[in-house]
């Protein structure tokens, strides 16, 4: 087997320390987050939403936690679809990006329905069995620890709960992966930095995407934090995944 070098380990705790504070990096972009994901996505994020969101469980009177909550897209998707979710609760470390969220909710007709929390979601600030659905979106590969976060939302989850998980991937078709991966390091940092003007955070991006387990091997995490009958959907040719599992 390879030795990891001395380059190699200061790579992966210089990424480990860029995902410690990426939260500082989303207090700086908040402004534009929204207007980027829907252009570097091509509009495909608003579809992945609702694509979590069907998978929500159909009975009544359930409470949702979206962690890494972001402007609040995933939380206010699933309560304007999902009539059986009462109360969603966000939570985020970024202040501004609650407040953005925040200002969202005020502006619909779901404010009574929708609360935002500060806090991290290694360690989620909710006693255990609290809720019947949690759902994290294109926030786990941003967590030095990621399978602390998915225990975590097992801990916080019901008896029967479901958690959701979307997040980047690469396709398996390699002419498809070649061209993602050069819009990933070619494309994408200087759009993003030209609109976001922050030139560090949308280089950040192909870093995480690239090095960040998925498929088989998050599946694999998820089981290794308690889910039971995991699985996983590629969409959009695969470059990104919802991943769904149960708290028996």
């Amino acid at each position: 087997m390879p030795t990891e070098t001395a380059a190699d380990a200061a790579s992966i705790s210089d990424l480990a320390r860029k995902k410690a504070e990426s939260y500082r990096m989303f207090d700086r972009i908040y402004r534009r987050y929204d207007l980027l994901n829907r252009m570097l996505s091509g509009g495909q994020d608003i579809l992945w939403r609702n694509r979590v969101a069907a998978r929500i469980k159909a009975h009544k009177n359930q409470l949702l936690l979206d962690l890494a909550a972001g402007t609040g897209d995933i939380a206010l998707t699933i309560l304007k679809k999902k009539a059986q979710v009462t109360h969603a609760h966000g939570c985020d470390m970024s202040r501004n990006m609650l407040t953005a969220a925040q200002y969202k909710a005020n502006r619909s007709a779901l404010k009574e329905r929708i609360s935002f929390i500060q806090g991290d979601a290694g360690s989620i600030p909710c006693p255990g069995e609290s809720f019947d659905a949690v759902t994290m979106a294109f926030g786990i590969r941003n967590m030095v620890d990621p399978v602390q976060v998915l225990k975590e939302i097992h801990r916080v989850l019901k008896s029967g709960g479901r958690a959701l998980v979307l997040e980047f991937s690469l396709p398996s078709n390699k002419v498809i992966r070649k061209l993602h991966l050069f819009y990933l390091r070619r494309i994408i940092p200087h759009v993003g930095a030209l609109i976001s003007k922050d030139k560090h955070a949308y280089r950040y991006l192909n870093e995480t995407i690239e090095t960040f387990p998925y498929g088989d091997d998050f599946r694999c995490l998820m089981e290794q934090a308690g889910f039971a009958d995991v699985q996983f959907t590629p969409l959009t040719f695969g470059v990104a995944t919802i991943y769904q599992g149960e708290k028996k």
